[in-house]
């Protein structure tokens, strides 16, 4: 899931707005009343019982469930001590080496040759399967006990990946299959797809290097990982306080926490204290008319130490050297080789044209608010609005729903998404029963996904409301990954098992014999895919009702369902290209499109189960013309990355706040102010470094989508199944590039050069509706 909206980059406390009052308004003359059957020429289906049912089921949080067999995390008999866990890693592993051997020993048989790139899948699922897992565990269950496993799990079976990454007799054997025109020609579309990833990451690791090179980039890999780490952990560390006199709280607009504020510094004579992030910093950016406050406030937030400012450049220094080692140009050239955007130069294309599409609307946005800074100062004609000035004269406001609405609660949400999901796919969410031990905390809730043709195609464990502990934010976290199964032919991998390796394998061997299915039109057998979503809701209490999500709040369950989606309904035979596992800028793609479908009227009506509510336009219904001033300043943040990431960061000039500072005077609208750098509060550098474009990317892609596919007739059946056939159902099992030119008819896309990257840029954005974190 991509990344937070970071408009802290120029306005530090700022929050996701949709809405102006004033002289940017776009107002609703009239309330009008919205006819939904009119809007769709397909059938809205009554919801069901089993629609219905998901209401209950995420609002009465202490319904009591039917009472089945005790049994272990996810169903897994043997996963009921924190010390078990730790024995099932150590079952794998053994496993894993097993299988490893046999691979090893394929070019000695021509028929294993053949199966070489099948083995290489297994392998790499089971251990996936094991690391996914412990990945979860480390951020969403309650006790320490099993955190401390998922985090020895993890570290160790982690090491073993990163061995056989640089496993010199993997990469030949793959070598000579790939190099051998029989054993190529064998294998379907989306098995070359899969032998090409793990070629690239072997490649990528350093591989064909010598020996004392090969130490270096695993040396270099290591020093990354530590740098990122402390790279993260410093991005929310505090930041020293802004001093604030009372005299320049004078005239603030919040009569409460302002107001009190101001007295406070007047009786006792000392200057406020206001730390960056906190409610007192945002109250002074959005209501206080002295401009020095505001001021003060920003460059504090802004502030890194020379300590950040080095961590910060020490990393990319460190990524650009590991690029360098296997002889490209940046870690930008290294980083994009397999994604969409193939290289820097192309990226650059995409967010140039973006930037010439944005850029007018943003002055206009800025032209609106130097007016009203001239205004309230009586200066001289179109003052130059600084970044403290953003959130003054354009009030930030929560997103809010297009109609209005009445409240919805989590588990009305959650019926509209079955609604939703039956009208476009035939697929539906029902409930399911957890046994004793199945889940890590008695929050989370269990969805059946089942298909009218297929059946159950997996499950969804709902881990939705905040708890002390939990992992801030939303995410999806796929635990088990789809994957064909029937032609495992693993009794070849225990050829040289001894008895005790046959003992020491069975916890493995049982755990990965999980749910499967067998589908009728290809007599194939399938592992089902388990993905858990982790959000932060409110939890209900009993008294209080059911828990009554903000809009925000349903936009986000939206995008982490259009991931979900994807895991279910992606049917590859591949777990490398299963579901979500596909390009960084092209897996945003389904979950952004969710989003679009809160704009449609006849979806909305969707939240309704008995048809009885009539939506309304609300009377001072406006777009938010300042959200083009965010996208600008995303536009921003995604060149700032890929400068991050170029050959520039192995000059001997280099400096990262020279660079900041270098392309806000060359792009900007809102001046650079000296003495600020807000780069080493920019932790999207680690995770997505030389992929902050991919949101912006995927967004553009996701609009026009919506608008020639969708738009006209959301809860199309047919338009829905092209989209799963086109999209979802093969992960990254075909080129992206391919996917989106066949679903959108649009042939001149092509193999996706940079001219491809630039008409992606080209397309108007609609929804730019600044969006919550995504992971």
């Amino acid at each position: 899931m991509l990344a937070r909206a970071t408009r802290n980059a120029v306005f530090t406390s700022a929050k996701p707005s949709s809405r102006l009052h004033g002289c940017l308004r776009e107002t609703w003359p009239v309330k009008e009343t919205i006819n939904t059957r009119a809007a769709t020429t397909s059938a809205i289906r009554p919801a069901s019982v089993d629609d219905k049912n998901l209401i209950a089921f995420f609002d009465q949080p202490y319904t009591r469930q039917n009472v089945t067999s005790p049994t272990g995390l996810f169903g897994h008999r043997m996963l009921v001590t924190p010390s078990a866990f730790v024995a099932l890693a150590d079952s794998t592993l053994r496993r894993a080496q097993l299988l490893t051997d046999r691979i090893l020993r394929a070019r000695g048989s021509r028929e294993e040759l053949f199966k070489v790139v099948k083995n290489l899948d297994r392998l790499s699922d089971m251990l996936c399967g094991v690391i996914d897992l412990a990945e979860l565990l480390r951020n969403a269950h309650p006790d320490q006990a099993w955190i401390r496993s998922a985090d020895d799990v993890y570290e160790k079976l982690c090491e073993f990946m990163n061995v056989l990454n640089t496993n010199v007799g993997l990469y030949e054997v793959l070598r000579e299959v790939l190099s051998d025109e029989e054993v190529v020609k064998s294998l379907s579309s989306e098995a070359h797809q899969t032998a090409h990833i793990f070629w690239r990451d072997f490649t990528k690791s350093g591989i064909d290097l010598p020996p004392y090179q090969r130490e270096r980039f695993v040396s270099l890999s290591t020093e990354i990982l530590v740098l990122g780490r402390q790279f993260l952990n410093e991005t929310a560390a505090p930041r020293p306080p802004a001093r604030i006199q009372w005299s320049e709280l004078q005239g603030i607009k919040d009569l409460g926490m302002g107001a009190r504020l101001r007295l406070q510094a007047q009786v006792t004579k000392r200057d406020l204290l206001v730390y960056p992030g906190s409610l007192q910093s945002q109250m002074i950016m959005r209501s206080a008319p002295a401009e020095e406050a505001r001021r003060k406030v920003y460059m504090a937030a802004n502030y890194s130490s020379p300590e950040q400012i080095e961590l910060l450049e020490r990393l990319l220094r460190a990524r650009g050297e590991l690029a360098r080692l296997v002889g490209k140009d940046s870690f930008g050239h290294m980083t994009l080789t397999d994604k969409m955007a193939k290289s820097p130069e192309n990226v650059d294309r995409f967010l140039t044209a973006l930037m010439d599409h944005t850029r007018s609307y943003a002055r206009q946005a800025l032209r609106a608010l130097s007016l009203r800074k001239q205004a309230h100062l009586n200066t001289h004609p179109f003052p130059t609005i600084q970044p403290w000035d953003r959130d003054y004269y354009c009030p930030p406001e929560p997103p809010a729903p297009p109609f209005s609405l009445p409240p919805l609660t989590l588990g009305t949400v959650f019926m509209a998404l079955s609604r939703l999901f039956q009208a476009l796919f035939g697929v539906s969410l029902r409930l399911a029963d957890v046994a004793p031990g199945e889940v890590w905390h008695t929050d989370v809730r269990k969805l059946e996904v089942v298909d009218e043709d297929v059946g159950v195609l997996g499950w969804i464990y709902a881990d939705v409301f905040a708890r002390t502990g939990k992992l801030s934010g939303a995410a999806h976290y796929t635990v088990r990954c789809s994957r064909r199964s029937d032609d495992d032919d693993e009794e070849l991998d225990l050829t040289h098992a001894d008895e005790h390796d046959q003992a020491l394998i069975q916890l493995s061997r049982e755990f990965e014999a999980g749910q499967r299915t067998r589908l009728p039109e290809t007599g194939m057998t399938f592992q089902l895919p388990v993905v858990v979503l982790l959000c932060e809701f409110t939890r209900p209490v009993l008294g209080r009702g059911p828990t009554v999500l903000e809009w925000h709040e349903v936009l986000t369950l939206f995008h982490e369902m259009g991931h979900a989606m994807h895991s279910m309904i992606g049917r590859t035979e591949y777990q490398n290209v299963s579901g979500t596992r596909c390009a960084t800028d092209f897996v945003e793609l389904p979950s952004i499109l969710m989003e679009h479908f809160l704009n449609s009227p006849i979806v909305l009506s969707l939240f309704d189960p008995n048809g009885v509510f009539v939506m309304r336009r609300p009377g001072n219904h406006h777009e938010d013309p300042c959200r083009s001033i965010d996208t600008h300043t995303q536009i921003l943040l995604a060149m700032l990355d890929q400068k991050y990431h170029s050959p520039s960061v192995l000059s001997s000039g280099f400096g990262s706040t020279d660079a900041l500072a270098r392309l806000y005077d060359e792009a900007s609208l809102i001046p650079y102010v000296q003495g600020t750098s807000w780069q080493t509060q920019f932790g999207h550098l680690f995770g997505y470094g030389a992929t902050y474009y991919s949101y912006l990317f995927d967004r553009a892609i996701s609009s026009r989508v919506w608008r020639r596919l969708f738009s006209a007739d959301p809860l199309n059946r047919q338009t829905g199944e092209t989209y799963k056939r086109e999209v979802l159902r093969h992960g990254g099992g075909k080129d992206p590039w391919h996917m989106v030119g066949s679903l959108l008819n649009s042939p001149e896309l092509g193999e996706g050069d940079a001219e491809a990257m630039a008409e992606v840029g080209r397309w108007k954005i609609e929804d730019e509706v600044a969006m919550p974190g995504r992971h």
